[in-house]
């Protein structure tokens, strides 16, 4: 396992370790020991799949008081993947990051509490797979708009589909200060 932390403290890409051989390949998704020596996600406790179509944006989503840290894979596909930094106190509050997940390289994104995140399908079909630490609740969930001038993520699409939900979300600077993170 190859783990390569980025700009933003705590949000790791992971490459696991990949055996190939003639008849495809193995590889171990998940360890608790493992993952918990780099600090990626102990005790999550529901895993979800999302299947969605070329040009699907989910997102920007998050949780809180009761936040999720996420470890998230595409099984099938590929999606660009965001981290958004919602904690207040955080030298890189507003920041983003950005990593390309897919069937091929079979990279990681722990994503831990304190952050937004959404993701962008580019292959025709995504199935998406992420563990979290909580429990998903949707009286804690907010939403951020995808495009926010002021977080300027790079997307590889400006014409995404959306929900109406996303579609309608409020910029960061519109959300509550209280409902973001320490």
């Amino acid at each position: 396992m190859d783990i390569t932390p980025n700009s933003l403290q705590g949000v790791l890409v992971i490459k696991p370790k990949i055996f190939r051989d003639s008849r495809g390949f193995f590889m171990e998704s998940w360890n608790e020991r493992r993952y918990a020596e780099v600090q990626a996600g102990a005790g999550f406790v529901q895993d979800n799949i999302s299947f969605s179509y070329r040009g699907t944006l989910r997102g920007l989503h998050f949780q809180n008081p009761t936040p999720q840290g996420k470890l998230l894979s595409v099984l099938h596909g590929e999606v660009f993947d965001v981290a958004v930094d919602l904690r207040r106190n955080s030298p890189t509050f507003g920041r983003s990051e950005g990593v390309f997940l897919n069937e091929e390289n079979k990279f990681q994104f722990y994503i831990p509490q304190g952050f937004a995140h959404g993701f962008l399908v580019l292959s025709e079909i995504a199935l998406f797979h992420y563990k979290c630490t909580d429990y998903y609740s949707p009286k804690d969930e907010l939403t951020i708009r995808w495009d926010d001038p002021d977080l300027a993520i790079q997307w590889p699409s400006q014409a995404p589909i959306l929900s109406e939900r996303d579609a309608k979300a409020p910029f960061l600077r519109d959300i509550p200060r209280e409902r973001l993170f320490e």
